[in-house]
């Protein structure tokens, strides 16, 4: 069977210019396409309110407020205290704890009594101690004679000398007998009397809390052994945390706002006093705040997040409701210029927030004055996404 040449011509200049024409539908669907989801994408950002919804929401309009707003840096921290504010007290010649009532949490006074130890290596200190005394006042009454029998030239200069040395001998050992006396916590004044004791009372260095105790009665503690440890938190600090690229900003006496972690809704007041001049191993600085208030109700080690406020400028700041978040994005309404209760919702950038203000940083493709929602803003949220919602459906 023969075919038809021309028949057979004709159909593939059919297939051909069918194939074109299909070709050359694609673009104009694909602009139609990118034009529809940019004419969508338009709507979901719009909002119009009516005159009822507009009078209901509240809506207030306005410009950019300037402010001076602090550039802060944030930290973390602790509170902690002076190394001066914070003893262990040990028995230094060690010793039985015969009596001790402290409990963690106790007040205590300066030269109040901690406890009370036994030991019978006290006894020969306080023996050395009266017979030193005793031999001090022999030699004190020996000096004086031979000082006066040199005034008269009947002894030779040689004796007075060795008197003169006797006497300053006596009178360091006497000196050095006594402190460890004191040391051990003998009390003095009762050994003046001639009164020897095996017990010695451990005193409190400074007044404060009680935070540590680790005796009990009869337990024989080493004179290393920690005792009790004692707090003063009446000059507590803020020591914070800072990153090495945020420390060229901090400066001595700049303000530092910080919330501690088991009362977050407080806010205290504290100033920069020192920065330290070496970076961590984990790339930050040590930075040393004193507190502005002494009545505080702080304790030791309680974790802070603070704020340091590193200088005030002027930026273009709108009231804080006037700024939603929504979706981890944050958006200010602007008000369309060609309708009088129409609104375009614009992701911005937030800057510092403080005293009701947020500094706010529009997109280079907004334009000259924008007035924006002030109030309302959170209502207008409600109505384009309720109106999304519908269009869903």
């Amino acid at each position: 069977m023969s075919s038809n040449p021309n028949i057979s011509m004709k159909n593939i200049m059919l297939g051909l210019a069918l194939f074109l024409g299909i070709a050359a539908c694609k673009p104009g669907k694909e602009k139609e396409a990118a034009e529809a989801g940019a004419h969508a994408e338009e709507e979901t950002s719009h909002v119009e309110l009516t005159a009822a919804q507009y009078q209901t929401a509240g809506i207030e309009t306005g410009g950019f407020a300037v402010r001076k707003l602090s550039g802060t840096v944030a930290a973390n921290g602790v509170i902690d205290i002076p190394p001066q504010n914070l003893v262990s007290i040990s028995a230094p010649l060690g010793g039985f704890v015969r009596k001790s009532e402290l409990l963690q949490g106790m007040k205590v006074q300066k030269g109040e009594v901690l406890a009370v130890i036994e030991n019978p290596d006290f006894i020969p200190i306080q023996q050395d101690y009266l017979e030193t005394r005793s031999k001090l006042e022999y030699a004190e009454q020996e000096y004086q004679r031979q000082s006066d029998l040199a005034k008269e030239n009947v002894n030779a200069q040689k004796t007075l000398q060795q008197s003169t040395s006797e006497l300053k001998v006596l009178r360091a050992r006497l000196a050095g007998l006594k402190e460890r006396v004191r040391t051990a916590g003998v009390d003095l004044a009762g050994l003046e009397k001639g009164s020897i004791t095996s017990t010695a009372s451990i005193r409190s260095p400074i007044s404060g809390s009680v935070t540590v105790v680790n005796v009990n009665l009869g337990k024989y503690v080493n004179p290393t052994d920690v005792m009790f440890e004692i707090v003063d938190t009446d000059h507590l600090h803020v020591e914070l945390s800072v990153f090495e690229q945020d420390i060229p900003k901090v400066k001595l006496g700049q303000l530092v706002r910080f919330r501690v972690s088991n009362n977050p809704g407080r806010e205290d007041l504290a100033k920069v006093y020192l920065i330290n001049q070496k970076i961590n191993d984990d790339r930050t600085v040590r930075v040393h705040c004193h507190l502005e208030n002494e009545e505080h109700g702080l304790l030791p080690q309680n974790f802070v997040k603070a704020v340091i406020e590193t200088g005030a400028n002027p930026v273009n700041a709108l009231p804080d409701e006037a700024v939603v978040d929504f979706e981890g994005k944050s958006y200010v309404f602007v008000k369309d210029p060609k309708g009088e209760r129409s609104f375009e919702m614009v992701e911005i950038t937030k800057g510092i927030s403080e005293n009701g203000f947020t500094e706010v940083k529009m997109p280079a493709s907004s334009g000259q004055s924008p007035q924006f929602v002030l109030k309302g803003a959170y209502a207008l949220l409600s109505k384009l996404k309720n109106s999304e919602e519908g269009e869903g459906h």
